[in-house]
């Protein structure tokens, strides 16, 4: 069945399972065509979180092309399901929530839809952070009382009252332009695309001249001992750099669902995903380099690194473009899907701008600044941590819709409470036991991980488990899901 043979018009509108947000987008309003997606990659990728993952892997102990090629073939591997979930989106129009329908019921979707919507909340907490971080290193450079404000909040927290208050104000400007809705961003958006990569060159001139050229800067060797020791940190790198955009790879179909054709998805994202993502990462591998020369000790946080230099004004420039493009960024990435997962779980009382606000408060209460507080607890915490959530979420969907349903979906029956994708009360339990089996092998390294558990209690094979947290669940999951639907069609049949 081609795109172009769908007919939209057997969708029953006064359906529960249906608004406006989540229906298809008719084929005259498909206007992305290969440009649009590899500008769409290039302006996610060219974002702060982009830079310190690259630095993170530097700052953890590898040299600068182990760092570069970690990166480049996360973001290779990652663009597989990216590439297989947005055909869906392409060929009928669907966002992910609808399309998770079909593999976890009308109701099921709701669980991968809440899961990756919950990790969509702790990214936006992440950008809101480092936002209000750049506001608060402006201001206290002019305002130098803002670092002695006496303590509001209690130790545990970790937030200091000064970050706190520019933390809260940006937040509350990213719920301005929820209020405003999404097209206010799209200048915002221009603006990114325009300043961000000249002050990404800008900082990699910086530190090619302070750190008297790129030979002492690439020559820094990596601070792995043994063999050994840079296999056993590689493979989890690996995987967080493959979780780093484990949360598109699942709702890729939100963006896909306006594109002309399937060539113009494929070829985009293709350009655009590894390739940008590659050239920025090398950027902060680079500067961070530079920093062990020119101050003894690695910075990887670029933030704190601005904050060094001595003029006011550069400062000044540099955080409020950093506000700005954070702004665009989180908007764009980090509102737009979460706003649709939590509109899914009720379209006919959660519109977008509702989903924007509840993916506020919760992006406050995963406490941002604790996660991006250390290189460790970002890499190994935060990035595998939710990969393990979203790595069986993808096989199973991957595996419904080339194997199970051959690329072909019925409409009319998705956003139908009582059609053949309500299973049993709305939910597929294949796809719940499938969705278990893939997280359970990952619980015991995750456990121990955040030292909630010793090591000592687990079996060291087990507990490794989770330096491949995405794979392991994406394929225990999918090959999971594949048996025992097959054998239940096996048995309808019989």
């Amino acid at each position: 069945m081609t795109t172009e043979s769908i007919d939209f018009s057997v969708i029953n509108p006064s359906s529960s399972l249906y608004s406006e947000d989540l229906a298809p987008v008719p084929l005259e309003k498909r206007s992305w065509g290969t440009w649009n997606y590899a500008a769409l990659w290039i302006s996610m990728s060219l974002c702060i979180p982009t830079y310190m993952l690259a630095s993170s892997l530097i700052e953890k102990g590898m040299n600068w092309w182990q760092a570069i090629l970690t990166i480049f073939l996360g973001n290779t591997i990652v663009l597989i399901p990216m590439l297989l979930n947005g055909h869906a989106g392409a060929k009928y129009g669907i966002p992910f929530p609808v399309l998770a329908r079909s593999s976890f019921g009308v109701k099921g979707a709701n669980i991968p839809a809440m899961l990756r919507a919950i990790v969509a909340c702790g990214w936006f907490g992440i950008q809101t952070w480092i936002g209000g971080f750049a506001l608060y290193l402006m201001l206290k450079l002019w305002i130098p009382s803002l670092e002695s404000l006496p303590r509001i909040f209690p130790s545990s927290f970790g937030l200091e009252t000064g970050p706190a208050l520019t933390f809260f104000f940006f937040w509350a400007l990213n719920m301005f332009v929820v209020y405003l809705g999404v097209d206010s961003i799209k200048k915002l958006l221009v603006f990114k695309a325009f300043f961000l990569p000249i002050a990404a060159l800008a900082l990699l001139a910086w530190a090619i001249v302070e750190g008297k050229g790129l030979g002492p800067i690439l020559s820094t060797p990596s601070k792995f001992k043994n063999t050994g020791a840079f296999w056993e940190f590689f493979f989890p790198a690996l995987t967080g750099m493959v979780g780093f955009w484990a949360t598109l790879s699942l709702n890729i179909p939100d963006f896909t669902r306006y594109a002309k054709s399937q060539k113009a998805q494929i070829r985009g994202q293709a350009l655009g995903l590894p390739t940008s993502m590659t050239l920025f990462a090398f950027i902060g591998v680079v500067v961070t380099s530079a920093t062990v020369i020119i101050y003894g000790h690695t910075i990887w946080d670029p933030l704190v690194l601005a904050g060094k230099f001595s003029s006011k004004l550069l400062v000044s420039i540099a955080m409020i473009a950093v506000t700005i493009s954070t702004l665009a960024t989180n908007i764009a990435a980090n509102i737009i899907s979460p706003a649709n997962d939590f509109a899914n779980l009720s379209p006919s009382r959660i519109n977008f701008r509702k989903g924007g606000y509840i993916t506020g408060v919760i992006g406050i209460l995963i406490f941002p600044w604790k996660l991006i507080a250390d290189a460790n607890g970002y890499i190994f915490t935060w990035l595998i941590a939710y990969s393990s959530l979203l790595g069986p979420i993808g096989g199973i969907m991957i595996i419904d819709y080339f194997f199970i349903r051959r690329k072909k979906i019925n409409l009319q029956e998705i956003y139908n409470n009582k059609g053949s994708y309500t299973f049993k009360n709305g939910y597929n339990g294949i796809a719940i036991v499938a969705l278990i089996a893939g997280i359970i092998p990952n619980v015991p390294g995750f456990l121990t991980t955040t030292k909630i558990i010793s090591a000592d209690a687990v079996w060291p094979w087990l507990s490794n488990l989770y330096n491949y947290a995405w794979f392991v669940g994406f394929f225990i999951s999918g090959m999971t899901y594949l048996i025992l639907m097959v054998r239940k069609r096996n048995e309808t049949k019989l």
